[in-house]
């Protein structure tokens, strides 16, 4: 019997967690793994909102942690000390963060990203597609942390726009506002769940996302059918998989 594979996970939020935990549990079908949430430190994001560590939630949570592996592993992320740990670490960020605006945070600047960000493509239309967002705001993200090539054994999740478009297609599939705007072009999918039917709407929060976790991992499949980054992270996440020696 193989060991269990060692997963790190970088990611925003805490219920970005659960979905991408329930997600790789239904991509390795049935072979055990550990999942180690690094960011938001795991120590302190189940304690309750607003803990995130040292470097804060969000995707200005993701870049410093990025920043912070680029100077431990002397500026090329491939060459991070983490990977003796882990077999394979997801970076995630949500597609809805290529709108982003580092001027418009003027307490707690980024001015290295000035000029970087806004990237946000068209993203329904004859010749706009999600990735066209997606693609920009990866090669982003990879240049936070020197990791350009792409190391074999870290897998990018870049859900558009949001991991809860993942969760509303899981859970409210026939939702009509979320169809007329493009299910991956919803500019506010978590702002969905609670206007569902009374019996069954939900809000945006770990505790209903976890209850909800089995289901996600259920229709897993369903959703890499239809949604492209699901598709993406699916078919990257099984390839740096399929690199790991059991």
């Amino acid at each position: 019997m193989s060991d269990p594979l060692r997963v790190a996970l970088v990611a925003e939020g805490i219920t970005d967690y659960v979905v991408l935990r329930s997600a790789v549990e239904a991509m390795l079908h049935g072979r055990s793994f550990d999942m180690k949430l690094l960011q938001p430190e795991e120590s302190v994001a189940f304690v309750g909102s607003g803990n995130a560590g040292a470097f804060g939630g969000g995707w200005r949570g993701v870049y410093r942690w990025c920043l912070q592996s680029a100077e431990r592993s002397g500026g090329s992320f491939g060459d991070d000390p983490l990977f003796q740990f882990y077999d394979l670490i997801i970076v995630h960020l949500d597609a809805d963060v290529a709108a982003e605006n580092p001027a418009a945070y003027p307490h707690a600047p980024i001015l290295e990203l000035d000029g970087f960000l806004p990237c946000e493509q068209p993203c329904r239309g004859p010749a706009a597609h999600p990735h066209h967002t997606t693609d920009r705001l990866r090669r982003l993200l990879l240049s936070w942390s020197g990791a350009e090539p792409l190391p074999p054994r870290l897998v990018l999740c870049t859900p558009s726009k949001a991991t809860d478009t993942w969760m509303m297609a899981i859970f409210f599939p026939n939702d009509v506002e979320m169809a007329r705007a493009g299910w991956e072009c919803h500019a506010d999918p978590a702002g969905r769940l609670p206007q569902q039917k009374k019996k069954v709407k939900f809000k945006k929060s770990y505790l209903s996302y976890a209850e909800r976790a089995s289901d996600i991992t259920e229709h897993w499949p369903r959703i890499v059918r239809t949604l492209s980054e699901a598709k993406r992270f699916h078919e990257e996440f099984q390839a740096a998989v399929s690199m790991v020696a059991d």
